[in-house]
């Protein structure tokens, strides 16, 4: 039997689901169906998804497999215009299957990156039984479809950290070992991750005793950065891993790792070529302006650092241990991978965004590796997904493109 690692497949932590019609209409009482997200379909034939009196069409940037770059367009799409692997967990695998793609962790699309939609919603209460409701039909039914090709995520109840220990500890007794959070509540009207209360303990604490993955999505803020209030789209975009670094700095700087060992997470989407230079300013940072700091002194109207202990932090262990990085497509990245770590890295394809290098996904991944030794590749393509979220993914089915 060859020992040869097989480069011919990745693990891709960073995909997305459009729901089918049927999740929550399955899995609510039947009495709450009509208040239930659903689907309805407007006097022009357009479909949308309805919930709590709003109206959520599907954006066109959110399912574009299947189209050329010249077809793209933000316009709302209708469910019959998709792809079926948007919405269908087997016709996913056969598009896997045919990328390279052994194994998904995808994002919801009509909750919103964390789950948003259920906390804004009028009553919290029913928006817990659609959010459980969710929880169970990722595990059972999406991830059920394919053994050891999907890896769950699942979402928490951001309004209330003791329901959100709740239901971490009901998914991971089901196999769940991540589940979504925000790059920054703040814009959510939530705590942060530095609040002097402690808002967010008893959900990190829990996450450190499960071993739950901390997986944060870029734009999981609902908010998109801006240059400044006429700067184009395409640059806003373009300057979007913005978002990335500052969840990456503040949760250095958060005293989380330090309370919490075992704590993990990743940033999904946020691309890895920026991480060198933040690092090293964040140890700049650290060096120079900790002992004031320390005395508690405040610089203007920001805050001082709470729960962290500037003495012992160090940025680079701190990084190693508890961050990991996730990529599309990054060249300057990979070539910093020396300064970044073999071991914090992780591929993403992003299906059926318009991100996304589908169907072409391994082809491009390999490409972006071939410089690696054939172990870093592994790493790289899947064995780091493997040991964070500790999963084991099914034998490949097929050759990668078959």
């Amino acid at each position: 039997m060859s020992t040869e690692p097989n480069l011919d497949w990745l693990i891709s932590v960073d995909d997305h689901i459009l729901e089918p019609g049927h999740l929550w209409l399955d899995r609510v009482p039947r009495a709450d169906r009509d208040r239930a997200p659903h689907i309805e379909i407007d006097d022009n034939g357009m479909d949308a998804w309805v919930y709590d009196g709003k109206r959520f069409p599907s954006s066109g940037l959110s399912a574009v497999a299947g189209k050329s770059k010249e077809e793209f367009s933000p316009k709302p799409l209708s469910y019959s215009e998709m792809r079926p692997g948007c919405y269908d967990p087997k016709a996913r695998i056969e598009d896997m299957n045919r990328a390279g793609i052994l194994a998904s962790l995808c994002f919801p699309t009509v909750p919103r990156f964390c789950g948003q939609m259920f906390m804004e919603g009028s009553d919290r209460e029913f928006g817990l039984v659609c959010l459980k409701a969710y929880n169970d039909w990722i595990i059972e039914e999406w991830c059920g479809a394919a053994p050891g090709r999907y890896i769950p995520l699942v979402l928490i109840p951001l309004w209330d950290p003791a329901l959100a220990v709740a239901e971490l500890e009901r998914c991971a007794a089901k196999g769940a070992t991540t589940f979504a959070f925000s790059e920054n509540p703040a814009p959510l009207g939530l705590p942060t991750i530095h609040d002097a209360n402690g808002y967010w303990d008893p959900v990190m604490a829990a996450a450190n005793d499960l071993e739950m993955v901390v997986s944060m999505h870029v734009g999981s803020s609902s908010t998109v950065p801006q240059i400044a209030p006429d700067s184009p789209f395409l640059a806003n975009l373009a300057w979007g891993a913005t978002r990335t670094s500052g969840a990456m700095l503040s949760w250095l700087f958060s005293g989380m790792f330090q309370r919490y060992p075992k704590l993990k997470i990743a940033l999904s989407e946020g691309e890895i070529g920026w991480m060198p230079y933040f690092l090293e300013r964040a140890e700049q940072v650290l060096d120079k302006q900790r002992h004031w700091v320390k005395k508690g002194m405040k610089f203007g109207d920001h805050e001082v650092s709470r729960n962290v202990d500037l003495d012992t932090l160090d940025i680079r262990a701190t990084f190693r241990n508890h961050i990991f990085g996730c990529f599309i497509e990054d060249t300057h990245g990979i070539a910093s991978l020396a300064e970044i770590g073999e071991d914090n890295i992780m591929c993403e394809t992003d299906y059926p965004h318009s991100d996304s290098t589908w169907p072409n996904c391994i082809e491009t991944a390999k490409k972006m590796v071939a410089g690696l030794t054939p172990e870093v590749q592994y790493k790289v393509l899947r064995g780091n997904a493997e040991r964070l979220y500790r999963f084991t993914p099914a034998e490949p089915p097929v050759v990668a493109g078959v």
